[in-house]
């Protein structure tokens, strides 16, 4: 395919399935626009909610992550996406310049792979253990590219300390009338195309049982998943060697194969960057992963016991509004 021009029902179906992906708070800050036999990517500075994301590194992590489900989903049509990060030094919110080549053979890892980003959900109720935690873990690890990110697995035994954390982040911002309020605009009380639907909050009785989370308003669902009395996921840190956009896009990169990797083991995941948003708790995880690398977020990951507490896929913007043809 490189060097003629693009199939437009493959671009569209591959960006309709990659825009799948998750951001912080649902914002969805990418555009895609096609030029003769490329796809770029390009980042919407309009779109990163600041008060949260005082800098746009969560909101460029997005972008990263909706970089690999587009190779994901390309590569289950058959063709591996050639990918020029960052082509364009006077230019930053150019992200990616992509052009396409056809793969030999397309694997049923492949189609998996692409049906795990349909299938994968922000979980933000309580998790039982992941099982057979100790067979997965290498697995996992060996998706992750180390060029771009590390990954730690906490131990049990510093779940408190997390816990500290994630208290202490929400007392710092306890009067922050900008956070909250922004927080209250993402949330929607009706299905829209981007932010964090009610139906995907927890109730404040679920969230005592979780304590490693962000405070969103809470939802009205009631008590659901009683059968686990207290979150046991398995906390994990993805970190970065260092803070720039090149460095939050790679991890966005990772954070795609952490979430499907997990998916199509049938674990839950539900990834946190509230603790890495101020260097208050932002240390202190550094401190608990050895003191190396950047921290950019964490991920929970761990067991829904059962299958109809998954909560409802969230909203996605039209394709229309991300993807651009021109010429």
């Amino acid at each position: 395919m490189t060097n003629s021009a693009l199939d437009p029902q493959m671009i569209a179906n591959a960006v309709e399935l990659a825009c799948r992906a998750p951001s912080v708070h649902n914002s969805q800050p990418w555009h895609w626009v096609v030029e003769g036999s490329e796809l770029k990517l390009f980042f919407e500075p309009h779109r990163v909610p600041h008060a949260t994301d005082l800098t746009g590194r969560e909101a460029i992590i997005s972008c990263g992550a909706v970089l690999d489900h587009l190779q994901v989903a390309t590569a289950a049509a058959g063709w591996h996406a050639n990918i020029a990060r960052f082509p364009n030094p006077n230019d930053l919110d150019h992200l990616a310049t992509i052009d396409f080549s056809p793969m030999e053979f397309v694997t049923d890892a492949h189609r998996a792979r692409a049906d795990a980003i349909l299938h994968r959900r922000t979980d933000r109720l309580p998790f039982a253990p992941p099982p057979s935690w100790d067979a997965f873990e290498p697995v996992l690890c060996s998706t992750v590219d180390t060029d771009k990110a590390m990954l730690h697995v906490l131990p049990e035994t510093i779940r408190p300390q997390l816990a500290e954390a994630s208290r202490l982040t929400e007392s710092l911002r306890r009067y922050d009338s900008s956070y909250h309020a922004e927080l209250q605009w993402w949330t929607a009380p009706f299905e829209v195309s981007d932010g964090v639907p009610y139906s995907t909050l927890v109730s404040s009785s679920e969230r005592d049982r979780v304590d490693i989370a962000r405070t969103f308003p809470a939802g009205d669902s009631g008590d659901r998943r009683t059968e686990v009395d207290h979150d046991r996921s398995t906390i994990l840190v993805l970190s970065t060697y260092g803070d720039s956009r090149k460095d939050a896009l790679g991890c966005g990169e990772v954070l795609s194969d952490v979430l499907l990797e997990a998916t199509m083991a049938d674990l839950a995941t539900c990834t946190l960057t509230h603790m890495t948003e101020l260097e208050a708790s932002r240390n202190i995880v550094r401190a608990l992963t050895g003191g190396a690398g950047d921290p950019q977020l964490l991920i929970r990951i761990g067991l829904v016991p059962t299958i109809s507490e998954v909560p409802p896929a969230t909203p996605r913007r039209p394709l229309s509004e991300v993807l651009e043809i021109r010429g």
